[in-house]
């Protein structure tokens, strides 16, 4: 477990680090590329239409994947959101940390003293942004929301933050801004709970003649704007977010930071909450995919993005930016709400014909839309290597003058720039506490406890009390099960995955996790 407590105990090789990269970082910064990171939230690998496995159309996005390089084999470090954005900022898989989980009004979960990508840049002269949906925990303990919250994003090298603590779904529903709740009044504190509600407070189970939108399953608690929510608030009343303007805000935060720095170089990540439940697009987006509010959510969250180009156009700043566009992790229909996700997704296939999706060891699960861009920079080209969202950090650190590498993550900058090099070899994949291996071609998923669909999302989690062995240039939907016809294989692959794992149990026969 990392602790926290003792962020003032900065690690000797840490010490080293800033010592060998301080020395005139901020002097030559003026040469070095802005660097934004799009981050959206649930976005399948088939929901971008550059991709060609789904109906969905993304113009905004197909620009920066047809003029810049889409990674056909790219991947989020885990299957749900916050172990996926715990890896990507640190460079660290999220199943060395048992915290790494998906939390709910949870304490901060990076160390303060970790090298991240904000902290990184900070040190080489860089502002540093982070807007949009943040989900790695706030502070120590309980969270008082009614006083600066520490740490947090700055904490960890934001310079400014502007985010959602945890999720849309989730209580409470506020915006901070550099620690603070933004429009908070004193004479109304927030109280949060996510066991038991506050007296007299209505509910989604309790009072569904208020609900404007129909919870399915855990998303009952406090209703904010007619949206039942996961957990129980009380206060905060002029605080409160309006969903449906969710998008436009972040938006204008986002080109205000930019507009702002856009005479230095700055790093920014955009974390998009679309199209994460409760799928809310302004009502402008309405009906424009024909697939209920989540395909609204994400034709909002291409707008979002041809905007974001713009800005960038604008102030002149677009042929001196590195984008990277990604999700934190697969598609899913119905994840707590009805909101006809299910019913209206017709012909499209946000997984991309890939098994699985959000929550599932499978390949929809992780595997997900990466693309790379820099105007008259990159090339456009595709690229079939394997890449994760884990490498992006010892990428980064290449690609503005720095020896800096991460635990886990591989200097993949000629790939990211130039579609040059061999990419991975081998990757750990997680979901919910569970890994997989990948190597080459291959994708072996250990036995595990649990079921083998999760009812309530409908998706195959991956779990059976079986090997499975999948080749996935001969069968990249994973419908032959491949075990127990290349033993030799499958050994190989167990034995690769006890290397890197840590796994000491050699009876692989036995070999069954919870």
């Amino acid at each position: 477990m990392v602790n926290i407590r003792l962020n003032l105990f900065i690690p000797f090789s840490f010490l080293i680090y800033l010592f060998i990269n301080c020395k005139s970082n901020i002097l030559e910064s003026s040469n070095k590329p802005n660097i934004v990171i799009i981050y959206t939230d649930d976005l399948g690998y088939g929901d971008v239409s550059a991709y060609k496995k789904g109906t969905l159309k993304t113009p905004n996005i197909d620009k920066l994947a047809n003029e810049g390089i889409r990674f056909t084999n790219g991947y989020s470090s885990s299957a749900t959101c916050s172990p996926s954005r715990y890896a990507l900022l640190t460079g660290i898989y999220p199943w060395r940390n048992a915290e790494a989980k998906i939390i709910t009004g949870g304490s901060l979960i990076i160390d303060t003293s970790q090298v991240t990508i904000p902290r990184l840049l900070k040190q080489n002269g860089y502002q540093t942004a982070i807007v949009g949906k943040w989900h790695l925990g706030l502070g120590l303990n309980e969270i008082d929301y009614n006083s600066k919250i520490s740490p947090g994003p700055n904490e960890l090298g934001f310079n400014y933050a502007y985010i959602m603590p945890d999720t849309q779904d989730r209580v409470p529903t506020v915006y901070v801004e550099n620690g603070k709740v933004v429009n908070l009044d004193p004479r109304d504190p927030i109280e949060v709970d996510f066991k038991t509600n506050f007296q007299e407070q209505p509910t989604g189970k309790a009072n569904p003649e208020l609900l404007e939108m129909k919870w399915h399953h855990g998303h009952n608690g406090s209703i904010v704007n007619g949206i039942p929510r996961i957990g129980f608030m009380k206060g905060g009343e002029t605080a409160k977010w309006s969903d449906v303007d969710m998008a436009d805000h972040f938006l204008e935060k986002t080109k205000s930071y930019i507009k702002n720095n856009k005479d230095k170089s700055f790093f920014l990540f955009y974390a998009l909450q679309q199209p994460h439940v409760p799928r809310t697009p302004h009502p402008r987006f309405k009906g424009k995919s024909g697939m209920g509010p989540r395909g609204d959510a994400i034709v909002e969250a291409d707008w979002c993005v041809g905007e974001l180009y713009k800005t960038l156009e604008t102030e002149g700043i677009i042929e001196n930016t590195l984008i990277i566009f990604s999700s934190d992790n697969g598609p899913v229909l119905n994840d707590g709400y009805y909101d006809d996700a299910v019913e209206k997704i017709g012909n499209h296939t946000p997984s991309g014909g890939l098994r699985g999706g959000k929550y599932s060891l499978f390949e929809a699960g992780t595997r997900v839309p990466f693309i790379s861009y820099w105007k008259n920079r990159i090339k456009p080209g595709i690229s079939d290597k394997i890449i994760s969202q884990v490498d992006i950090l010892s990428s980064v650190a290449k690609i503005i003058g720095t020896e800096y590498k991460s635990q886990d993550g591989k200097d993949l900058s000629g790939l990211i720039l130039d579609n040059l090099g061999t990419g991975r070899n081998e990757l750990i994949l997680e979901a919910t506490s569970r890994t997989a291996y990948r190597h080459g071609d291959w994708v072996m998923i250990p036995p595990y406890n649990g079921k083998e669909i999760s009812k309530n999302v409908n998706i195959e989690l991956g779990n059976s009390k079986n090997y499975k062995l999948y080749n996935l240039k001969d069968d990249p939907s994973q419908k032959i099960n491949l075990s127990n016809k290349n033993l030799q294989k499958l050994e190989q692959m167990i034995d690769n995955f006890k290397r890197i794992r840590g796994v000491k149990n050699t009876n692989t026969k036995d070999l069954i996790l919870e």
